[in-house]
């Protein structure tokens, strides 16, 4: 696929990104240059690769579940800016 076929312009006009007359010409030959590595990629035999769907190989950390002491309820509500019962009260960020 040649750069020809593409529209700088219009691909521009799209993004709504203003170009000048030089740099429509720079970024069709970059285009044009990536286009063409593009179908080189495409010409690869890749029959022997196996599918994958990340590169890099990913796990989950898992680690054991361990009881540890809280924070009393009663001391972290006494340094709350404000309070309604045993909870926080906060601002309210969505209107009815």
């Amino acid at each position: 696929m040649s750069s020809e076929k593409i529209d700088v312009r219009y691909v521009a006009k799209l993004a709504r990104i203003a170009l000048t007359d030089d740099e429509v010409e720079r970024f069709g030959a970059q285009l044009g240059d990536l286009l063409e590595h593009v179908d080189s990629l495409a010409k690869l035999d890749v029959s022997a690769v196996a599918a994958t769907a990340q590169v890099v190989e990913s796990r989950n950390v898992e680690r054991d579940d361990a009881l540890v002491p809280c924070l009393d309820r009663d001391v972290v509500l006494a340094q709350a800016p404000q309070r309604q019962g045993g909870f926080f009260r906060v601002p309210r960020i969505i209107a009815e």
